[in-house]
């Protein structure tokens, strides 16, 4: 009988774990012995936050990212094959929502592995459940390109998306945010709403949501911190 494949959750950045990831899911976590992540270094660092004492000698660890080949796989799989529970863990938040480790998890199922999903931080919802903007009808659009020209036309495509009523989520490298903010008051409408949501769950945390003409009197500093953007224009209609 295969193994589980636990969909372990991990901190948004220095915080302390205990603030923002279940107690229940710590205790599976200490449990597992073969893990599937995106970043090694990362992964062997949160699995000594929770546990000083964990066995990271004793564990398996698989690393697959975004350069893993798609025919390469299947072979994370087979120590579940086999009858052990396994983790997949991204570099930050929720694995599988803006991760490589969706193409596991939708080859698990094929697979006829169990898959366990836990409960933990993603930024993508924890901006939108703050920001104020439509809940309901949304959309996740990953990274913007980085090309000033192809950028900029994606800006405007997103835009014009919202005026529909479905809010368009979208981040940038934290390196590239500033850029990218500056990109956006320039090319959107003064009436569009925008919600800077930054560094969340950290003591630094920063979630606002105004209209592009407030962002262009007051530009935060947006620089090296983890950003999620969301436009939606005709906020006001709604009112």
């Amino acid at each position: 009988m295969p193994g589980k494949i636990y969909m372990i959750p991990v901190t948004l950045g220095g915080s302390k774990y205990s603030e923002v990831i279940p107690d229940f899911v710590a205790s599976i976590t200490r449990k597992l012995r073969v893990f599937i992540v995106e970043d090694l270094r990362s992964a062997r660092r949160f699995l000594k936050t929770l546990d000083k004492e964990f066995p990271i000698n004793e564990c398996s660890f698989l690393e697959m990212n975004e350069h893993t080949p798609d025919r390469q796989i299947s072979e994370f799989l087979e120590p579940l094959l086999e009858g052990n529970d396994a983790g997949i863990m991204s570099e930050a938040g929720m694995p599988g929502i803006a991760d490589p480790g969706a193409k596991l998890i939708a080859l698990a199922h094929l697979k006829n592995i169990k898959v366990v999903p836990l409960v933990g931080p993603s930024s993508i919802i924890l901006a939108l459940a703050a920001s104020g903007l439509n809940g309901q009808n949304f959309s996740f659009n990953g990274y913007l390109p980085v090309k000033q020209t192809e950028r900029a036309i994606k800006i405007k495509e997103l835009e014009r998306r919202s005026a529909s009523g479905f809010s368009q989520i979208f981040m940038e490298t934290p390196y590239r945010n500033q850029k990218l903010l500056e990109a956006i008051v320039q090319i959107c409408n003064n009436h569009t709403m925008l919600c800077i949501a930054a560094d969340l769950t950290l003591p630094s945390e920063e979630i606002r949501t105004l209209p592009i003409s407030e962002w262009k009197k007051n530009m935060p500093d947006l620089t090296k911190r983890p950003v999620i953007f969301i436009l939606q224009q005709n906020v006001r209609d709604s009112f």
